[in-house]
């Protein structure tokens, strides 16, 4: 067909000579013997295909009378429908999985007029990028479950956003009916997600729709909770603020959050005297914090990923946490770049890796390759290296791995999430860098949340201001926060009982806290529990804002839907709460106020991934690495029915 033959040098098409009419033609004649007159009750009606090409090429007339074929619709998951009676056989899906995403679960099976498109084994769909199949199917055979029989495409509006629950920042068309987001698909930029998105981005949606939104304002009044006005609990949150001391006061931010609700809130707390903030909620060591980058950036840009001959992935469970990192990584693989890792469990990879070591201490492995790599450059190991390396075996693998980098002309190595919040990352950090040294490598980082790189911009961090100025005294990062009894805590779309790395301990501090104010889109039986106010901010839908993605890029976007309820962005909410406490330079109207004052500090801030050489003391003992649970990154994806319908299918 003409979509699958490869264009050549010198070729002339032409698609409305008579030859070509008539075998267009044709083909739609074959096409609609089978195809049912579903378009009256079919999700794809008036975006399909088939009938936009039926209209142009098709007759109203068929020659055949015979009856047509039916097939039994096929279950494929939560999250994709399978009509299988509409299916014209173009084997797009099939195709998508074996060259796009890197997964064979859809396969054909007969020939002629028995042919069927279906999973092996008759599984669910897996893949992380599975969704992209319903934008593919040119008919109704394949489309969103959790959309199905919502709206037709004429009742939608569209407008553009940007994903918040990674750091590649896909960009969306995010369609609404009647103020309510009712479906979300890609939107096209080939520098970043391409034409692709993954299955979180896409039905992540679900959640903002969840019974659990909090719509009025609540204070807690002799134990039990009471529905208020703004005013009220505004002044009820600073009224329980003020009696205790700024030191017992300790703010914790999502990177969920946009550029402008995170520089509020650490000018907030700056000006009221507390440096007691942290949005690093997953990680466990913070000893090199003070020689750390200005922010963690991947090092170049997205684009550029599969243009790398050499990666080295340390404890980056990319496919999973990053889909859309993954698919670069698999083209820059296809490409022939030589892939290999070091991770503390086997996670899948849908490329290939042409070597890899697994171990819950991957200080050890990365100790082991920067070894194989100064035996074969011959360069001399920084101060320390030699007594640290002293015992470490240096297996076939480590000196493969290290060959690999060395071969590349344009080398990267990256961490991410589960080195960022192992408990030895410093000691990762500064051989990972190492590593990078002495291959002549890129190191990067894969940050969490969609606004990591952003929240270390805007100054969300305890020793460092906006811009990434350093702090006239550190405040308390988010471990000595939870281990310090504080009085009080601010907590800024996050809830700490499932976010945080040591959950048990953060329920505990939030339980022993006198008083805990939660700005957050929703509530839980634990929030309740532990919370005295709970303001109901907006989530991205529902505000205008900035994130920040992985290469650097500043993506700014507009809420497309009013706030639900009585909600406000949060941005509005910590404005007035900075003009309550009198606190100056809270007089802002619009957000792109507040990002231009951000932006005079953080608009040029350095992108350098490079840190001074420091030793780690010894090799340490690794902590067991414990699994994350699918699709439960934050609170609008773990309430997303369907999201949780796969990952408890993946259980």
């Amino acid at each position: 067909p003409a979509c699958a033959t490869p264009v050549t040098d010198g070729m002339k098409v032409f698609t409305r000579s008579p030859k070509a009419v008539a075998a267009q033609k044709g083909v739609m004649e074959f096409l609609l013997i089978n195809h049912p007159l579903d378009c009256p009750i079919c999700d794809q009606g008036s975006e399909c295909e088939l009938q936009d090409v039926a209209l142009t090429y098709g007759s109203d007339v068929s020659k055949y009378s015979e009856s047509k074929r039916v097939l039994p619709s096929k279950d494929f998951g939560p999250l994709i429908g399978g009509d299988m009676t509409r299916c014209i056989h173009c084997t797009r899906c099939v195709r998508f999985g074996i060259e796009i995403a890197g997964v064979y679960e859809l396969g054909t099976i007969g020939r002629g007029e028995h042919m069927e498109i279906g999973t092996f084994v008759q599984h669910s769909l897996s893949s992380e990028l599975s969704g992209n199949i319903i934008d593919l199917c040119p008919v109704g055979a394949l489309t969103s479950k959790p959309f199905r029989y919502v709206a037709r495409a004429w009742e939608l509006i569209q407008r553009d956003s940007v994903a918040p629950h990674d750091c590649v920042g896909s960009n969306l068309h995010v369609h609404v009916k009647r103020d309510r987001v009712v479906r979300v698909v890609p939107r096209e930029n080939e520098e970043i997600n391409e034409t692709w998105l993954s299955d979180r981005d896409r039905f992540s949606y679900e959640g903002l729709n969840s019974e659990e939104r909090v719509q009025t304002p609540m204070i807690k009044v002799e134990g039990g909770w009471q529905e208020t006005d703004w005013e009220t609990a505004l002044h009820r949150a600073v009224d329980g603020l003020k009696q205790i001391g700024s030191d017992d006061i300790g703010a914790l931010a999502s990177p969920l959050s946009t550029l402008e609700e995170l520089y509020l809130l650490q000018k907030l707390m700056r000006e009221i005297g507390c440096g007691n903030i942290d949005h690093r909620l997953k990680q466990t060591d913070f000893s090199d914090q003070e020689e750390a980058p200005l922010f963690p950036w991947l090092g170049q840009a997205i684009g550029d990923l599969e243009r790398n001959d050499a990666v080295l992935l340390i404890g980056a469970d990319v496919c999973s946490d990053q889909p859309i990192i993954g698919h670069r990584l698999r083209k820059a693989a296809l490409s022939g770049g030589k892939i290999s890792s070091v991770n503390p469990a086997d996670f899948s990879y849908h490329f290939p890796q042409l070597a890899s070591r697994v171990s819950k201490s991957m200080l050890t492995e990365l100790v082991a390759i920067a070894k194989a790599l100064l035996d074969k450059t011959g360069k001399t190991a920084p101060e320390g290296f030699a007594a640290l390396s002293q015992g470490v075996e240096v297996a076939d693998t480590h000196k493969q791995i290290a060959e690999l980098l060395l071969s590349g002309q344009s080398a990267s190595i990256l961490m991410g999430e589960a080195a960022i919040n192992d408990t030895q990352f410093s000691a990762i950090r500064s051989i990972a860098t190492l590593i990078a040294e002495l291959s002549d490598s890129r190191p990067g980082y894969l940050p969490a949340g969609g606004n990591g790189a952003g929240a270390w911009q805007a100054g969300a961090l305890p020793h460092r201001k906006a811009g990434g100025r350093p702090a006239s005294v550190n405040g308390k990062n988010i471990a000595q926060m939870l281990q310090s009894d504080m009085k009080a805590y601010l907590l800024l779309n996050t809830e700490p009982e499932t976010d945080c790395a040591d959950a048990g301990a953060a329920r505990e501090a939030m339980e022993k806290a006198q008083f805990v104010v939660s700005l957050n889109s929703y509530s839980s039986d634990a929030v309740m529990a532990y919370a005295d106010v709970i303001l109901p901010v907006a989530p991205f839908t529902e505000t205008s804002g900035t994130f920040v993605n992985a290469e650097g890029r500043w993506q700014s976007f507009e809420g497309v839907v009013p706030p639900l309820g009585d909600s406000r962005p949060a941005w509005k909410v910590l404005r007035v709460l900075g003009n309550l406490f009198n606190c100056d330079g809270f007089d802002f109207v619009e957000s792109s106020e507040v990002l231009a004052e951000l932006s005079t500090m953080a608009g040029d801030i350095s992108m350098d991934n490079s840190i001074s050489w420091r030793c780690p003391e010894s090799l340490g003992s690794a902590a067991e690495y414990s699994m994350p649970a699918a699709y439960a990154g934050d609170g609008i994806v773990r309430r997303a029915e369907s999201l949780q319908a796969v990952a408890q299918s993946r259980v």
